[in-house]
């Protein structure tokens, strides 16, 4: 006979134990462990069931494909993240901090619906109708198909799809959206798990493509559990600072599409704007070269865009000299400077060095070592890289130059875009790219400075 005892599982990964823990051994969140009791040993048979017609598993070669068409929304740059538009039945879960622009960005994805005279359904579980209403005027989104509710119970909202019949559905957010069928206030795993698994189900009966708002924690994961990532079919993470306009949306899971794929936006005054072409969004507008600068090419998914890294390099009477970085990685910069230092045979262990990027963008691949590397150089040195240089390459500890992903890309963009000077691992070493990036400009300034620079 089985019997029952006491344990405890977690609500967000399902990890079970004996004993209470207030932190969860798998997926290490806290508060998730609740009591569950569970019967151990001997249970009852579970018999088989006969199968019949279609349920009976046949040959994979067999089985008749439908390549499932993606419905375009309107809008490029989401439609290129999603692989070519919205599938019909699909659930979309979009995240991001709060004021980057979801509901900015579903709304405008729901004008376009419904200026295709495509029905909409857009339920707002955060704000009232009429504030929904203000934000759809400022942005030029009224329009006559779009229909919008404010409610935060499911059965309303599943008799609002019934009423309405829309042929898409907008809930921002999942999180704000309670059951009755499931105990514990909204935002609570039991409720997003029972809110998501009943729209998901509703989108697969009727067919029905589903947007879903999700909330993100302060270390800028999706909050709510972490099946509610398994459960929808794509992921998409809408991204950017405040104190910029540019805005990325990038896809972490898609099952209809792929995950390398980046859509560039800007917000404005008129709402959010599509940015098809960002190569000019990096790039300073100094007409002759400056000391301190230098231009790599980075990759965002498949996208190339031409990036412009600045760096200052002060003396200083501190015993600690500072690092500060904006943009880039500061243990990455900190490790480019102990590499200049003793295979490039500069000095800067007396210096203050700081590090940004151009517009806001931050720069994580590791391609971006050698642009790095030579604009601290030239601030170093006094010795402007020239316009038409751009650099891109990984600098190992070593001092050697590595080649960087998808070469060929950004050198096409590059060239596209003027830069007919390419420094990358065809240089060897980064004290062969130093001389090669400052070479163009490097003249007997004074014996001093010659001696400084090894």
């Amino acid at each position: 006979m089985a019997k029952s005892v006491s344990s405890f599982r977690c609500s967000e990964c399902g990890w079970t134990t004996l004993k209470w823990a207030g932190r969860c051994g798998e997926c290490q969140q806290w508060g998730t462990v609740v009591d569950a009791g569970q019967s151990i040993g001997i249970t009852r048979k579970l018999k088989a069931i006969t199968l019949v017609g279609d349920g009976i598993a046949r040959p994979i070669t067999h089985v008749e494909t439908d390549a499932a068409a993606h419905w375009p929304t309107g809008i490029n740059e989401f439609d290129r993240v999603l692989g070519g538009g919205i599938v019909p039945g699909s659930v979309v879960l979009l995240s991001g901090e709060p004021g980057v622009g979801k509901s900015t960005l579903l709304l405008e994805v729901a004008s376009k619906a419904a200026a295709a005279k495509s029905r909409v359904l857009y339920v707002s579980a955060e704000e009232s109708v009429s504030q929904v209403r203000l934000r759809a005027e400022r942005t030029n989104a009224l329009e006559p198909e779009l229909y919008i509710a404010a409610e935060t119970d499911l059965g309303v909202i599943l008799g609002q799809i019934d009423a309405v019949k829309p042929d898409l559905i907008i809930i921002d957010s999942v999180q704000t959206v309670s059951s009755a069928l499931s105990d514990g206030s909204p935002g609570m795993p039991s409720q997003v798990r029972e809110v998501a698994s009943t729209l998901i189900r509703v989108a697969k009966d009727r067919n029905l493509p589903v947007l879903l708002v999700g909330h993100v924690t302060k270390d800028g994961s999706i909050a709510g559990p972490r099946v509610l990532e398994h459960l929808v079919d794509v992921v998409c993470q809408f991204e950017g600072d405040r104190q910029t306009s540019l805005r990325f949306i990038r896809a972490l899971k898609n099952r209809f599409g792929p995950t390398d794929e980046v859509g560039c936006f800007e917000m404005t005054g008129d709402g959010i704007a599509e940015v098809p072409d960002p190569s000019g969004l990096f790039l300073s507008r100094a007409t002759e070269p400056v000391d301190g600068t230098c231009v790599t090419v980075a990759l965002e998914g498949r996208r190339a865009m031409p990036v412009e890294v600045q760096a200052l390099v002060t003396d200083t009477q501190a015993p600690n000299p500072r690092r500060v970085t904006s943009g880039v990685d500061s243990a990455r910069v900190a490790m480019l400077l102990a590499v200049l230092q003793e295979r490039a045979g500069m000095n800067l262990s007396t210096k203050d060095v700081y590090v940004s990027t151009v517009g806001g963008i931050r720069l994580n691949e590791p391609a971006a070592d050698l642009a790095i590397a030579l604009a601290i150089a030239s601030a170093f040195t006094g010795l402007a890289v020239a316009h038409n240089v751009v650099a891109f390459g990984e600098i190992s500890l070593a001092g050697e130059v590595r080649g960087a992903l998808m070469s060929k890309q950004r050198v096409n963009e590059a060239m596209r875009l003027g830069f007919t000077t390419q420094i990358d691992a065809a240089c060897g070493s980064i004290h062969a790219a130093v001389a090669l990036a400052l070479g163009t400009t490097r003249n007997s300034r004074d014996a001093e400075l010659d001696r400084a620079w090894g």
